[in-house]
């Protein structure tokens, strides 16, 4: 069983202690939740056992959270922080994210702002992937734009890694222009994201800056997403994987081939953890089948998971069953027709 991970919120303030412990309660990953009405207790607590993420407030008597993040950032490195503050300062932004924190959001007022906020604080508590841009640990350039634009931002994105140096206009939580060598716009934005290492830095948005990109930005990473699959997809072409064709498919993450009678024996391109997929495959395809031949209904032919982390669907075949990972974003029509047309290409 998977051990529940822990987070820790400090405020001075009860009743905003009682909200978010209740509504970060109900997250999809159903973490632990400790609570500290002061910077000491904090510390002690993060001494006593350890945390996965701590949400710290900003404005405290005796110990602020400044303080608190000096003492944490030195102490604890691996923690990741999330400061949520009521104060709407840019000064005070760039001091947090110059000490290492992982994201700075304000408190939010809002239905929609709660969803955002439960959104960002989910997606902290993901499993790393290795490399990645300090700052926020182990996360993607992708994950950096997605938080700031979540959070209504307006900064610039200073991005600097082995391949170059560039900047991502964000306004209010929208991506404005982005710029790295002679590059502009959405090619500069595409190129960015395809560095998988770096470092970066939130600067102060202060002089308007022309708008050069106009899609969404949850579109604009759609599209990016998707070509950056395309060029793995490539890749491991070129390294003769097997499953590398299929996901050159909108939306697909990962895909796993498991033989029907013996889980160990699998094949997969994209996938985290392999292993526990594949091994989840083979205990739902046999049990369906199981009822399937129960209920006399005929032989099963495809299952479909939809999740709030990403959607699975599987075909089932005589020798092997086949998994692919869709991003959550996903709609069940599109992963039924993608569907559609793996198994028909799959099964030739």
């Amino acid at each position: 069983m998977p051990v529940r991970q822990k987070i820790l919120i400090l405020d001075d303030e009860h009743d905003i202690l009682e909200i978010y412990q209740e509504i970060l309660a109900r997250l999809p990953s159903q973490p632990e939740i400790h609570t500290a009405d002061n910077g000491a207790r904090a510390i002690a607590l993060l001494e006593s056992e350890p945390f996965h993420l701590l949400l710290v407030d900003l404005r405290m008597p005796t110990m602020d959270g400044f303080q608190v993040l000096a003492i944490v950032r030195r102490k604890f490195p691996a923690l990741r922080v999330c400061v949520m503050t009521a104060a709407e300062d840019e000064q005070f932004r760039a001091r947090a994210y110059a000490m290492g924190i992982d994201l700075y959001i304000e408190k939010p007022k809002t239905g929609k702002e709660i969803i955002s906020f439960v959104d960002c604080i989910e997606s902290l508590l993901e499993k790393d992937d290795q490399g990645g841009f300090r700052g926020v640990q182990s996360k993607t350039l992708v994950d950096i734009v997605q938080l700031e634009c979540l959070t209504q931002a307006s900064v610039i994105l200073r991005v600097q890694s082995a391949s170059g140096e560039g900047r991502i206009w964000i306004q209010k939580g929208e991506i404005l222009d982005a710029a790295t060598g002679e590059s502009l716009g959405k090619d500069a934005f595409l190129e960015m994201l395809r560095w998988k290492a770096g470092s970066f830095e939130i600067l102060p948005s202060d002089l308007p800056r022309p708008r050069t990109i106009f899609s969404s930005y949850e579109n604009l990473l759609m599209e990016t997403a998707q070509s950056l699959d395309e060029s793995k997809a490539e890749e491991a072409l070129e390294d003769g994987t097997g499953l590398a064709s299929f996901s050159r498919y909108k939306g697909v993450q990962f895909l796993i081939g498991v033989e029907t009678g013996d889980p160990t024996k699998f094949e997969q391109w994209g996938a985290e953890n392999a292993e526990q997929m594949a091994a989840w495959i083979h205990q739902s395809t046999t049990a369906l089948r199981a009822l399937a031949d129960k209920l006399e209904t005929g032989q099963l032919e495809q299952i479909e998971a939809l999740g709030p982390q990403r959607h699975v669907a599987i075909v089932c075949g005589d020798q092997e069953d086949l998994g692919v990972g869709f991003t959550r974003s996903a709609l069940l029509p599109v992963i039924r027709e993608t569907m559609r047309q793996i198994e028909a290409k799959w099964a030739s």
